[in-house]
Parts: C-alpha cells; structure tokens; sequence
C-alpha cells in the first residue's frame, strides 16, 4: 500500500490518522460523559487531566493530519458520485476539521479560565492560553459542550454516508479509507477444470 494518498484511495498514513483519530474521539467521548459523575478524588483528578491529555493528542494530530493531506493530496470523487454528495461530503469534512481543533482548543480555553495547570500526559505543561476568568470560563465550557455535541452529529451523518455507500451504492467510499486487500491469483499451474459431457 502506498503511504501517499491516490486518485482512487487513502494512503496508509492517512487511514492511520483517520481511524487513530476515531479511537481517541471515542474514548474522549466515554471519558467525558462519565468523569462528572465521579466521586471527589484523585481518581477524578487523574480521569480529568487523562481527558485533557486526550483532547491535546487529538489537536496535536488532526494538525499533522491536515499538513499531511496538503502534501499528499486527497483522493478524487468516486466515480459515478452526484456532484451534490460530494460538495456535501467536502463541507462535512471541512465541518469536522475545524470541530476536532474548536473543542480542544475550547476546552484550553476553559481549564485556563478555570486557573488550573495543563499538563500532557504528566511530562510536561503547557501555557494557559487566558487568566482566570468566571464568566469566560462558564462561556468556555458551555461553548464546549455544544461542539462536542454538534461533532457527534457530523460524525454520525459521516458514517452513516460511508455504510450507505458501501452497502446500497456498492461503491469504494468506504473501502478506500480501509486497508487494501490482496487479489488472490490463480496458479498459473494449477489444472484447468475438467470438461463434462453435454
């Protein structure tokens, strides 16, 4: 498989990206809508600067990811595909782009407001993009939850496109972001197949 994107699929470190990203968009998700509830503690401390860490990977490589796609171009239309699927599929795609930098950054935004310190995975912090403020911070948070919530809804469109596609259309939308698979050939020794009586 190339690690250049074609004409006709995604190279693999795009589908790298891709799919790394919708592992960790997954697990933020979980974490997210289950830490509040969480008794007071350092489990919830851990859980919460977990989730942050999380959040700072995910910004970290949908900007690799959009360097990377401006060097290695993008696939064209699958054939066959109207021309309005595919300007609302490249307005999704530009929609969850800028979700996947808004919320991180949003969510900077609110520990910052909040004056708590930033730090990945415990090796190192990093700066508070604001001071301390109230009202940012509730601005922030609520600005925070709506995105996360408009992102499952693009995500849920975008996916259910792709299962459309390949199950109704029975085009390549969907294979072309997976693995490519070998095509078994048949041995060039092998016997041809016996002839029967009409």
């Amino acid at each position: 498989m190339s690690l250049k994107n074609t004409a006709e699929r995604w190279g693999a470190v795009s589908q790298l990206f891709h799919w790394l990203i919708v592992i960790l968009l997954l697990v933020i998700a979980y974490i997210g809508l289950t830490m509040g509830d969480l008794p007071n503690g350092p489990r919830k401390i851990n859980i919460y600067a977990l989730h942050k860490s999380i959040g700072l990977t995910i910004l970290g490589l949908v900007a690799l990811r959009v360097f990377w796609r401006v060097y290695a171009g993008a696939p064209l239309a699958v054939p066959g595909t109207p021309g309005w699927q595919h300007r609302i599929a490249t307005l999704t795609h530009g929609a969850l782009y800028l979700l996947m930098f808004a919320i991180p950054l949003s969510g900077w935004v609110l520990n910052s407001a909040a004056g708590y310190p930033l730090q990945w995975f415990k090796l190192f912090n990093l700066p508070a993009i604001t001071g301390r403020n109230h009202d940012l911070h509730e601005l922030a948070e609520s600005v925070h939850e709506t995105l996360f919530w408009v992102l499952v809804v693009l995500v849920v469109m975008h996916a259910a496109a792709a299962f459309y596609h390949h199950l109704f259309q029975n085009d390549d939308t969907l294979r072309r972001m997976l693995p490519a698979r070998r095509r078994v050939l048949a041995s060039p020794t092998a016997p041809p197949p016996e002839e029967t009586a009409p």
